[in-house]
Order: structure tokens, then C-alpha cells, then sequence
């Protein structure tokens, strides 16, 4: 029962959202029929695609006909590349994901050792240098840290080749061997949140109850921190998390600019410049989705 709640949650949520999309997109300045044919274009010509295309219909005709589309996979035709929108997202999601999952993977290998240690050792050293660091890495942007990733590694050290990126469908490796470097440039700061998170959650979990009566009965430190406060803690952590995964699968489009990545970011900065709307509807819709979807599932019970 819990989880059809949350499915049927989760469905209007996406329906309104989708509902939302359309409409914005239909209430912007622009003509889909003029972009297709040229300012050129005779007014007959433009009356005449107009009618082919739908636009006269009445807008709950076209948001029933585009979201009865959506759910089949069909986005309609890209007024720019004059290809299926779901061929061209296909193409490009594959490396978009990549990203997002190597960026998640390392955030999670950093976070949460140096979340376990300074919470180990509150007020070390250690603990006092890491919140330093932290609120460093924290203050940087993402596309920043990917500039000076860039220059650092790329153009002084040449570890990589900053724009040389190779597509997932050329050659894997080499895609994440290229990837590894903006993936670096977002897992970064979200990282510090993360462990900053963790060891504020593990440090709050110290000074309950449970924790005392566990020392009484001789654990170590050790034990007490990996049986009992993180399991405790971790519900928390990982709504956090949550909300990190789908910044990172919604948010990494600057990213992907800095460093050329062929994902959505670029296609959707190109649409958006061509006004190619139902690329940039189908991309929208698809962020909110994985927004919904993950918050949703990740959230603590």
C-alpha cells in the first residue's frame, strides 16, 4: 500500500509537471512554422504547416495529443535536425548518464570515509583542517572547478586533452577515461555537503542514549560509530543523498559545457538557441522525472 501511494504520488506529480512544461512552452514568443520554413516564408506557406503541425488546435487537444505521445516514447520531430526528439535524446543520454554515475560514485568513495573519521575524532586536528577544506570545496562552483580542472590538468599537466571528448558509442573506455575529469568537477563540492552532512548526522546520533548504554557494555569507539550510530544516521544521509543525485543528473549541464561532453546539457543549450521546443520540452520533462522519481525514492520513511 505504501509504495502505490507513493506511485500514485509520484504520477500526478508528473502529469502536473508535464502539464506545467507544455503550457510554458506554449505561452513563449515564437513561431515552430516560421523556424521550420524561414522568415521567408509566405503567409499561406506558414497558415498551411501551421495546420499540419497541430498549432491551431486547442491547447488541451495539444497537450492530450503531446503527452499521449511522451508516454509512448514519441516527442514528435526536431524542427531543427528533422529527426525523432527521442532518436536524438538516445544518443546523447547515454553519456549524460555516465557522467552522472561516475560523478555519484565519487562522491560517495570520498564522502563518507572522511565523514567516519571526522566524526571519529571530533575537534582533532584532522577533524578542524577537514572542515576547512570542506568549506573551501563547498564554495566553489562546479563549471569553476571544471576551468581550473581544465587548465591544471589539461593544458599545464596534459593529463587529458580539454574537448577531446569520445562518445560512449566510439569507444567506452576512452568515454570514461574522459569523463572521469568533469565528473571530478561536480562530485567535488557536493563531496564537502556530503560530508559535512554525515559527520553533523553521526555527531548528533553520539549523544543519544543508545550510544552510552553501547560503551557500557565495552565496545570500542570503532563499533559503536559502524554498528550503531551510522546505521542510525544513515536515513537521513541518504534523503540527503537523494537530493544530491538528482542535482547532479538535473544540474551538470554547465559542466558538460565546459568540458564539450556530447550529453543533454549540449543539446539542450542548442535547442534552446535554435528554439527547437520540442527537444527542450522533452528534456525538461525528463529532469523533473528524475527529480521526482529519485527525491521519492530516496526519502527517509
Amino acid at each position: 500500500m505504501k509504495w502505490i501511494k507513493k506511485g500514485a504520488g509520484i504520477l500526478i506529480a508528473v502529469l502536473a509537471l508535464s502539464f506545467a512544461t507544455f503550457l510554458a512552452f506554449q505561452v513563449l514568443p515564437g513561431d515552430p512554422a516560421m523556424v521550420r520554413l524561414g522568415t521567408n516564408a509566405t503567409p499561406e506557406a506558414l497558415e498551411a504547416l501551421r495546420e499540419e503541425m497541430g498549432l491551431n488546435d486547442g491547447l488541451l487537444v495539444r497537450y492530450g495529443r503531446w503527452i499521449g505521445g511522451a508516454i509512448r516514447g514519441d516527442f514528435g520531430e526536431s524542427m531543427k535536425y528533422r529527426r525523432p526528439v527521442s532518436a536524438l535524446l538516445w544518443q546523447v543520454l547515454p553519456n549524460t548518464l555516465l557522467l552522472a554515475g561516475l560523478s555519484i560514485l565519487m562522491i560517495l568513495v570520498i564522502a563518507f570515509p572522511l565523514g567516519l573519521l571526522y566524526a571519529r575524532f571530533p575537534g582533532s586536528p584532522v577533524d578542524r583542517a577537514g572542515a576547512v577544506v570542506n568549506q573551501t570545496a563547498m564554495a566553489v562552483p562546479a563549471f569553476f572547478l571544471g576551468l581550473l580542472i581544465s587548465v591544471v590538468l589539461g593544458l599545464w599537466l596534459r593529463v587529458f586533452t580539454p574537448g577531446a571528448f569520445v562518445s560512449y558509442d566510439r569507444g567506452l573506455g576512452a568515454c570514461l577515461s574522459y569523463l572521469v575529469f568533469p565528473a571530478m568537477a561536480i562530485a567535488i563540492p557536493k563531496a564537502a555537503m556530503t560530508v559535512r552532512f554525515l559527520r553533523s548526522s553521526l555527531l548528533t546520533e553520539r549523544s543519544k542514549d543508545y550510544v552510552r548504554t553501547a560503551r557500557s557494555k565495552g565496545l570500542t569507539e570503532n563499533k559503536v560509530l559502524m554498528l550503531h550510530m551510522l546505521p542510525n544516521a544513515l536515513p537521513g544521509v541518504r534523503t540527503f543523498i537523494g537530493v544530491i543525485v538528482s542535482e547532479i543528473i538535473a544540474g551538470s549541464i554547465v559542466v558538460e559545457q565546459v568540458f564539450g561532453v556530447d550529453g543533454l546539457g549540449l543539446l539542450l543549450v542548442q535547442s534552446i538557441s535554435n528554439r527547437d521546443y520540442n527537444v527542450v520540452q522533452a528534456i525538461v520533462l525528463y529532469i523533473g522525472i528524475v527529480v521526482l522519481v529519485v527525491n521519492s525514492l530516496m526519502e527517509s520513511e
